[in-house]
């Protein structure tokens, strides 16, 4: 028992280090938790604003990204009583570039420590 959940969480640690962006934080276990979300399920890199509206409603917030050119919004996923912020990153032509379980602004942060 011991063994077969060491290796599932070196795998998700490993796949966790596979993100296509250098600067992008995952925590394996929201995955895994929020994986039926439908914006964590449907939403993938190319699609449109109104795609990811469609999908997955209004979000909490809209911003404009800081250190790449491209709009960011902030969404709230919730399960069993607990709050998980959520972002969707699009570039300068409306298209998901990016997700990931953080904030907009906690994105941006990585971003700012990314580029100094």
């Amino acid at each position: 028992m011991y063994r077969q959940a060491l290796l599932t969480a070196t795998a998700l640690a490993l796949l966790a280090g596979c993100s296509h962006e250098s600067t992008r934080v995952q925590n394996p276990v929201n995955l895994v938790t929020y994986r039926d979300a439908p914006l964590v399920r449907d939403v993938h890199d190319g699609m449109s604003k109104d795609e990811v509206l469609r999908v997955g409603g209004p979000p909490s917030s809209s911003q404009a990204r800081a250190y790449k050119a491209g709009s960011c919004n902030s969404y709230i996923l919730n399960k069993d009583g607990r709050e998980q912020p959520y972002y969707v990153t699009f570039d300068d032509q409306g298209k998901v570039d990016g997700t990931g379980f953080l904030s907009c602004s906690e994105r941006d942060r990585h971003d700012r420590d990314a580029h100094p």
